[in-house]
């Protein structure tokens, strides 16, 4: 089992509820990943008017945890207002706090992430900040109280993978009791196995699946990916060499003489 801040889940695959060609292919793609923990838009999807009414049933139907997301918001202030409209209208204490501060590649505003972080933990949210990987500005996010981090592998919907592979092994180092996840920018099932190979907690990703030209396999393909990537971490994977090293010994091998 893996316990998450409150609660134990046995996936460790979160998966997103935008973009999917229909309703029924995000359900089924759900079911295909064992996903039991998905995220939600409070700006895309309001249970509390009428457009979002079905979707809402939906989830419901699904009997999954839900993460709530404050996407979209541009400063601390709208990220705070609208963590406490999905805490009313989800009844959850979760939320996955994002403040965007470039366009341009959706890079997390480091200031305002730890502004919001810091209120939202005084008023008893459990945050997970979506964050660069920055060494600092996570062990800042710790301090303010984060018991969960979740640094980016690359932009959002990017499909880039690791692009820093060096920052997410440091952080998995230098913060061996917090919960890592690695969100957003992973695009093939071999990057959400490559995530969980050093060590990350969990994986969280939306576009990867949502716009596969399969949904519902790729969804199963990276669940089986987040599972063989943990256990490869528990196995101990060998060190890389420079140098070949014969698999089988050189003592005891027959030789003929001519």
């Amino acid at each position: 089992m893996w316990q998450l801040a409150d609660k134990q889940f046995t996936s460790r695959f979160i998966l997103g509820t935008a973009l999917y060609p229909s309703p029924d292919i995000m359900c089924r793609s759900i079911q295909a990943a064992a996903s039991e923990i998905v995220t939600v838009s409070l700006r895309r999807q309001n249970p509390g008017n009428a457009d979002g009414h079905d979707f809402w049933q939906l989830i419901q139907s699904m009997n999954v945890a839900l993460l709530p997301n404050t996407a979209g918001c541009q400063s601390a202030s709208q990220a705070i207002t609208t963590a406490q409209m999905a805490r009313e209208l989800f009844d959850t204490h979760w939320i996955k706090l994002e403040v965007i501060g470039d366009e341009y590649n959706l890079q997390p505003d480091p200031f305002a992430l730890l502004e919001a972080a810091q209120e939202l933990i005084a008023q008893g949210f459990e945050v997970f900040p979506y964050c660069t990987d920055d060494l600092v500005l996570c062990e800042k996010l710790v301090e303010a109280g984060c018991r969960i981090l979740m640094p980016w592998g690359a932009p959002i919907g990017t499909g880039k993978g690791l692009v820093n592979p060096y920052a997410l092994k440091t952080l998995r180092e230098r913060l061996p009791h917090i919960t890592l996840i690695v969100d957003a920018g992973i695009g093939a099932p071999s990057h959400a196995a490559e995530a969980m190979q050093l060590g990350f907690d969990g994986v969280l990703l939306n576009t990867a699946v949502a716009q596969a030209t399969d949904p519902v396999k790729m969804a199963q393909a990276f669940s089986l990916a987040v599972k063989a990537g943990q256990l490869a971490y528990q196995a101990g994977v060998i060190p890389e060499r420079d140098l070949a090293k014969p698999s089988t010994p050189t003592v005891g091998t027959p030789f003929w003489q001519q």
